[in-house]
């Protein structure tokens, strides 16, 4: 059945250069106290930037008449997609120096647009990069080089409707463009969601968490989008395709599975039959401390081994549980929350919290939770609460200490648990002495668990340092590539739920194997001869 594509409409202002909205950035006061939190860093915050400050060439193409409609040249437009959210980009942005902007923007509405626009590119030599959101935080959506004549932002976000409603089957045929509260508030008259909430849930389309295989807020169970796909729609220079919908196959490889993480460099993925599930009525959560962070770890274990399937297994470490507001006497919290569509879940967080006490937990306060990107609920207690807000909240500030100048790198990965402790140590350690030593500053780096499996963990860092001015991008270079030399020598994924971008491609080129790469190569040689997919994405 049809479902209306009418969405929730805020008349709120993206920033075109930082996270979010602009009226939820800190201001000036709010900047100099972040920054009075790390040693080193200036009295007065950057100037938030300007578009008209920008230097912005006239477009190196023009696009025929035909295609003229859908393409604006509006240097605002331009500005807005030159670039995604990563720290690298914000502190660009913050000293004038965007990168490449796009000569166009296209905003395609069908599948039939989005191949004209390819052919077109193809025969041009313009690079075409796929846009959702705009929110990657890993160099997924710009542009780095000069082999193409001029640089198209293939923006999806006019794609954006819940096309199909198969109650019968709980699925729906999804537009790639939907934003996440668009695409909810299509399902919702149904009683039904894709539970699927990434922290970029409000920023971030369908299409985008498909072609970075993204991970959601859910600590257990379906943790990624891959999960939840039946087939896909994708147009490629070659041709358009679709999979057939189907809860299973065993025929051969999944053509599914090529696309999924692709990240636009293989065809632009245009529509999804995604698996939907009622909507959560029973919820509770509670958050247990400790003194040692090695019982916290081998509680989230023994919890990630049983069969209770949390929605949330969260484990902060003392300085997570400290910015967070979650604890303030050196303890590491672990915030547990459990939800279901058809019964209550109060005896699945019992034996949660009874594991957790087992393995040195103090506390274990409970009550009704929620979701942090979507459901809302009543908080279970300070901790949980604190952690939600700060969830919720950290883009935007490390978004104020860009503007002291501080150097803020986020990343996240995945080990099995025989190598976790030491892998979270030897971060800690090596990181921390490199971002010091490149800065003359103390810095700190904090971990979470975001993501546990029977079999292993998500830890995600955060470091945080003063940094000196006008040399932020080649001290985040340093801390980056030190981490990821960490995570290669301890076979961690060099990202879990991030994607691989621009950033993170000498790490993948390590981690994924020879025969994997020849084929990947020869899958962009026939889907993309002209090679004007998202260049420099996955393969060369």
């Amino acid at each position: 059945m049809p479902a209306s594509p009418s969405g929730p409409v805020t008349s709120r202002t993206r920033s075109w250069w930082g996270w979010g909205y602009t009226d939820a950035h800190p201001d000036d006061a709010e900047c100099v106290a972040l920054g009075a939190l790390l040693p080193g860093t200036p009295g007065r915050p950057l100037p938030v930037p300007r578009v008209a400050d920008l230097s912005i060439g006239r477009p190196g193409v023009t696009p025929p008449t035909a295609l003229a409609h859908l393409v604006t040249t509006d240097p605002g437009v331009r500005a807005a997609h030159a670039m995604g959210k990563a720290y690298r980009d914000v502190i660009r942005a913050l000293r004038g120096r965007p990168g490449r902007i796009p000569d166009l923007v296209a905003r395609p509405t069908d599948d039939r647009e989005v191949a004209d626009l390819l052919d077109w590119a193809g025969g041009r030599g313009v690079a075409v990069i796929p846009f959702g959101g705009g929110s990657s935080v890993v160099g997924g959506v710009e542009y780095r080089g000069d082999a193409h004549r001029a640089v198209l932002s293939l923006d999806l976000t006019s794609m954006d409707r819940v096309l199909e409603v198969d109650t019968v089957s709980r699925s729906a045929r999804i537009q790639s463009g939907a934003l996440g509260p668009v695409l909810e508030a299509q399902l919702r008259p149904h009683g039904l969601t894709l539970r699927h909430f990434p922290q970029s849930f409000e920023f971030s389309t369908l299409g985008g968490w498909l072609a970075t295989r993204a991970g959601g807020h859910y600590a257990t169970g379906r943790t990624h989008i891959d999960d939840f796909v039946q087939s896909l729609s994708v147009v490629t220079p070659a041709g358009p395709g679709t999979s057939w919908r189907l809860p299973a196959s065993g025929a051969g490889p999944s053509p599914d599975r090529l696309f999924l993480g692709s990240e636009g460099a293989l065809g632009i993925i245009t529509e999804a039959w995604m698996r939907l599930q009622e909507r959560p009525h029973h919820k509770a959560s509670a958050s247990v401390a400790f003194a040692d962070f090695q019982q916290a770890l081998e509680a989230v274990r023994a919890i990630a081994r049983s069969d209770l399937s949390p929605a949330n297994c969260r484990l902060l470490d003392p300085g997570e549980a400290l910015l967070s507001g979650a604890s303030h006497d050196g303890s590491s919290v672990l915030v547990l929350g459990f939800e279901s569509a058809t019964s209550p879940v109060d005896d699945r967080l019992a034996s949660a919290l009874d594991l957790a006490l087992a393995h040195g937990g103090r506390g274990g306060h409970s009550g009704l939770g929620g979701t942090p990107a979507a459901d809302g609920g009543a908080p279970a207690d300070t901790a949980v609460s604190a952690w939600r807000s700060a969830f919720l909240r950290m883009p935007y500030l490390r978004d104020g200490l860009a503007r002291m100048g501080a150097v803020v790198e986020t990343f996240e990965t995945a080990a099995t648990w025989d190598r976790v402790p030491s892998l979270i140590d030897a971060v800690r350690t090596e990181v921390s002495s490199v971002a010091s030593k490149a800065t003359g500053h103390p810095a700190t780096v904090n971990c979470r668990l975001t993501h546990v499996y029977p079999d292993g963990a998500a830890p995600y860092f955060t470091v945080a340092v003063a940094g000196r001015p006008g040399d932020e991008v080649r001290i985040w270079d340093d801390i980056k590539a030190a981490a990821s030399e960490v995570l290669h020598r301890y076979r961690a994924t060099i990202t879990h739920h991030h994607a691989v971008g621009r950033d993170h491609r000498p790490g993948y080129d390590l981690q994924r194997p020879d025969p994997f790469a020849l084929a990947l190569r020869a899958a962009k040689d026939a889907l993309d001869p002209h090679r004007i997919l998202n260049p420099g994405v996955l393969i060369d």
